[in-house]
């Protein structure tokens, strides 16, 4: 019960960040989750809730897609999430967990951590970017740090970076559980039961109420700010927890 409070409380937190900012529910589910249920489970159940929170929040936000920078990340998004399946497949799960712990942390403070950056026009930064973000979110269930940094050196505005995160997001976890469960990283034992998917689509249709309410008070940059801290304290907690496994 104490779990599924924990597990509830992330996502309603993640979605009403993902709402205001475009990104957080990766941010702040996976690395809680991964102390929760351990480094498999908890990224493939991430990456199942990241599916059900991008179809819901592309339904509220579908006018302002680009959905030609959306398709530009097709290509790489099924290349990185077969590599970081064979990778989840092969890794320790203390080691995982420590994986997961480290790319939160040093995406992160990479992204995050970076001065203004230059302006590229080029044709493989879609692709790049999604080979990238899908590794990390199949592995660590994290790919708003990458995504963000595509958005700096695309000069992609607030507005439409937010809406397009959302079917990019539901497809990477749409394909990264697909990938995993396909080439035995996971198993859908690990999933939880289908009647459990039924609250959490209340819970994240609570987020995006909320986060709507909240969008006239609160500036995407403030609630950014919000799901890097927490997810900040979960990949830390991932990366000790990983390490005492040792």
């Amino acid at each position: 019960m104490t779990t599924a409070i924990v597990a509830g409380a992330a996502i309603l937190i993640g979605t009403i960040l993902q709402r205001l900012s475009g990104t957080g529910v990766g941010l702040v589910v996976a690395p809680i989750l991964t102390v929760l249920l351990g480094p498999v489970a908890g990224i493939l159940v991430t990456n199942a809730t990241t599916v059900l929170s991008g179809v819901l929040l592309l339904l509220s936000m579908r006018r302002a897609i680009e959905w030609k920078r959306y398709l530009a990340f097709l290509p790489g998004i099924i290349v990185g999430a077969v590599c970081a399946a064979f990778v989840v497949r092969a890794a320790p799960a203390s080691w995982l967990q420590i994986l997961i712990g480290a790319i939160v942390l040093a995406a992160l403070a990479t992204t995050f951590g970076l001065p203004r950056m230059p302006i590229i026009r080029s044709k493989a930064l879609g692709p790049v970017t999604g080979a990238i973000g899908a590794f990390f979110n199949t592995t660590a269930g994290v790919a708003a740090p990458v995504m963000v940094i595509n958005a700096k050196l695309s000069g992609w505005n607030q507005k439409a970076f937010a809406a397009t995160m959302q079917p990019t997001f539901m497809t990477m976890g749409i394909v990264s559980v697909v990938t995993k469960l396909s080439l035995g990283a996971s198993s859908i034992a690990e999933l939880p039961p289908l009647w459990m998917f039924a609250p959490v689509v209340v819970i994240v249709l609570a987020g995006i109420v909320i986060g709507g309410l909240l969008s006239r008070r609160v500036s995407s940059r403030s609630a950014r700010n919000t799901a890097i801290t927490l997810a900040a304290i979960g990949g830390a907690a991932a990366l000790i927890r990983g390490v005492m496994a040792l």
